[in-house]
Protein backbone atom coordinates (compact mmCIF):
# COMPACT_ATOMS: atom_id res chain seq x y z
CA UNK A 1 0.00 0.00 0.00
CA UNK A 2 2.72 2.24 -1.08
CA UNK A 3 0.27 4.94 -2.45
CA UNK A 4 -3.30 4.79 -1.38
CA UNK A 5 -3.96 7.55 -3.42
CA UNK A 6 -2.82 10.04 -1.22
CA UNK A 7 -0.86 13.14 -2.86
CA UNK A 8 2.39 13.90 -1.72
CA UNK A 9 0.30 16.63 0.78
CA UNK A 10 -1.51 14.43 2.40
CA UNK A 11 1.45 12.25 3.24
CA UNK A 12 3.23 15.42 4.80
CA UNK A 13 -0.01 16.40 6.46
CA UNK A 14 -0.05 13.01 8.03
CA UNK A 15 3.54 13.30 9.08
CA UNK A 16 2.51 16.63 10.74
CA UNK A 17 -0.29 14.94 12.46
CA UNK A 18 1.69 12.62 13.59
CA UNK A 19 4.60 14.51 14.76
CA UNK A 20 2.02 16.79 16.42
CA UNK A 21 0.15 14.06 17.94
CA UNK A 22 3.75 12.37 19.33
CA UNK A 23 4.72 15.70 20.91
CA UNK A 24 1.45 16.28 22.75
CA UNK A 25 2.04 12.59 23.92
CA UNK A 26 5.63 13.20 25.35
CA UNK A 27 4.49 15.91 26.92
CA UNK A 28 1.69 13.85 29.54
CA UNK A 29 4.14 10.85 29.09
CA UNK A 30 5.26 12.00 32.83
CA UNK A 31 1.63 11.87 33.93
CA UNK A 32 0.46 8.29 31.80
CA UNK A 33 0.61 4.34 33.77
CA UNK A 34 3.22 3.06 31.29
CA UNK A 35 2.39 -0.25 32.52
CA UNK A 36 -0.72 -0.86 30.28
CA UNK A 37 -0.52 -0.05 26.33
CA UNK A 38 -0.34 3.91 25.36
CA UNK A 39 -1.16 3.03 21.80
CA UNK A 40 -4.99 3.68 22.57
CA UNK A 41 -4.37 6.75 24.09
CA UNK A 42 -1.93 7.74 21.49
CA UNK A 43 -5.20 6.62 18.82
CA UNK A 44 -7.27 9.35 20.84
CA UNK A 45 -4.70 12.04 20.33
CA UNK A 46 -4.32 11.48 16.94
CA UNK A 47 -8.19 11.95 16.38
CA UNK A 48 -9.18 14.12 18.42
CA UNK A 49 -6.27 16.24 16.63
CA UNK A 50 -7.42 15.02 13.18
CA UNK A 51 -10.89 16.55 14.01
CA UNK A 52 -9.30 19.55 15.39
CA UNK A 53 -7.55 20.47 12.33
CA UNK A 54 -10.24 19.56 10.03
CA UNK A 55 -12.07 21.74 11.66
CA UNK A 56 -9.81 24.42 11.81
CA UNK A 57 -9.44 24.26 8.03
CA UNK A 58 -12.82 23.77 7.88
CA UNK A 59 -13.49 27.61 9.16
CA UNK A 60 -10.29 28.90 6.78
CA UNK A 61 -12.13 28.22 3.61
CA UNK A 62 -12.61 30.74 1.46
CA UNK A 63 -15.81 30.95 -0.73
CA UNK A 64 -15.08 31.39 -4.72
CA UNK A 65 -17.58 32.49 -7.31
CA UNK A 66 -15.99 30.23 -10.04
CA UNK A 67 -14.50 26.43 -8.54
CA UNK A 68 -11.59 25.31 -10.19
CA UNK A 69 -11.47 22.86 -12.52
CA UNK A 70 -11.13 19.02 -11.11
CA UNK A 71 -10.43 15.65 -12.74
CA UNK A 72 -13.83 14.08 -12.27
CA UNK A 73 -13.91 10.39 -10.74
CA UNK A 74 -13.68 8.94 -14.43
CA UNK A 75 -10.30 10.46 -14.76
CA UNK A 76 -8.74 8.77 -11.67
CA UNK A 77 -8.72 5.31 -13.16
CA UNK A 78 -10.26 2.33 -11.74
CA UNK A 79 -8.44 2.47 -8.41
CA UNK A 80 -8.83 6.02 -7.82
CA UNK A 81 -12.29 6.03 -9.05
CA UNK A 82 -12.71 3.02 -6.22
CA UNK A 83 -11.70 5.16 -3.47
CA UNK A 84 -12.82 7.72 -4.48
CA UNK A 85 -16.78 6.49 -4.23
CA UNK A 86 -15.49 4.96 -0.81
CA UNK A 87 -14.11 8.47 0.23
CA UNK A 88 -17.86 10.04 -1.43
CA UNK A 89 -19.98 7.62 0.49
CA UNK A 90 -17.71 7.97 3.68
CA UNK A 91 -18.35 11.61 3.80
CA UNK A 92 -22.03 11.16 3.68
CA UNK A 93 -22.57 8.93 6.98
CA UNK A 94 -23.14 10.26 10.43
CA UNK A 95 -20.13 10.64 12.11
CA UNK A 96 -20.47 7.55 14.76
CA UNK A 97 -21.01 5.45 11.74
CA UNK A 98 -18.18 6.79 9.65
CA UNK A 99 -15.47 6.90 12.89
CA UNK A 100 -16.87 2.75 13.15
CA UNK A 101 -16.03 2.46 10.11
CA UNK A 102 -12.80 3.55 10.07
CA UNK A 103 -11.44 2.05 13.16
CA UNK A 104 -13.02 -1.12 12.18
CA UNK A 105 -11.66 -1.75 8.73
CA UNK A 106 -8.91 1.22 7.99
CA UNK A 107 -7.18 0.91 11.67
CA UNK A 108 -7.72 -2.58 11.67
CA UNK A 109 -8.89 -2.62 15.50
CA UNK A 110 -11.28 -5.01 17.09
CA UNK A 111 -14.70 -4.53 18.21
CA UNK A 112 -13.76 -3.86 21.69
CA UNK A 113 -10.85 -1.68 20.88
CA UNK A 114 -12.73 0.55 18.74
CA UNK A 115 -16.03 0.57 21.67
CA UNK A 116 -13.20 1.89 23.81
CA UNK A 117 -12.22 4.60 21.90
CA UNK A 118 -15.40 6.06 20.67
CA UNK A 119 -16.74 5.42 24.71
CA UNK A 120 -19.48 2.91 23.75
CA UNK A 121 -20.42 -0.85 24.15
CA UNK A 122 -19.16 -3.09 21.56
CA UNK A 123 -23.42 -3.64 20.96
CA UNK A 124 -23.35 0.30 19.66
CA UNK A 125 -20.04 -0.53 17.64
CA UNK A 126 -21.36 -3.08 15.83
CA UNK A 127 -24.58 -1.50 15.23
CA UNK A 128 -22.99 1.57 13.59
CA UNK A 129 -20.62 -0.95 11.94
CA UNK A 130 -23.70 -2.72 10.17
CA UNK A 131 -25.59 0.12 9.34
CA UNK A 132 -22.95 2.23 8.22
CA UNK A 133 -21.98 -0.94 5.64
CA UNK A 134 -25.42 -0.73 4.45
CA UNK A 135 -25.09 3.08 3.90
CA UNK A 136 -21.85 2.67 2.18
CA UNK A 137 -23.76 -0.21 0.20
CA UNK A 138 -26.54 2.20 -0.74
CA UNK A 139 -24.16 5.38 -1.73
CA UNK A 140 -21.52 3.71 -3.88
CA UNK A 141 -22.77 3.13 -7.08
CA UNK A 142 -23.55 -0.67 -7.80
CA UNK A 143 -21.45 -0.75 -11.02
CA UNK A 144 -18.36 0.46 -8.94
CA UNK A 145 -15.86 -1.62 -8.09
CA UNK A 146 -15.79 -1.93 -4.31
CA UNK A 147 -19.58 -3.24 -4.55
CA UNK A 148 -18.55 -6.42 -5.89
CA UNK A 149 -18.75 -9.67 -4.74
CA UNK A 150 -16.24 -12.19 -4.41
CA UNK A 151 -17.24 -14.17 -6.84
CA UNK A 152 -17.04 -10.68 -9.06
CA UNK A 153 -13.20 -10.47 -7.70
CA UNK A 154 -13.59 -7.78 -5.61
CA UNK A 155 -14.48 -7.94 -1.84
CA UNK A 156 -13.98 -4.99 -0.68
CA UNK A 157 -17.69 -4.38 0.68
Amino acid sequence: MADAGMTDSDWHTAEDLMQSCLGKLHRVWHRLDTSSEPDAYLRRILINTHRSWWRARRRREIPRAQLPDLPGPGDLGDEGAAAQDVRSALVKLPSRQRTALVLRFFVDLSEAEVAELMGCSVGTVKTHTHRGLQAMRRLIPPAAPVNRTETERSGVL
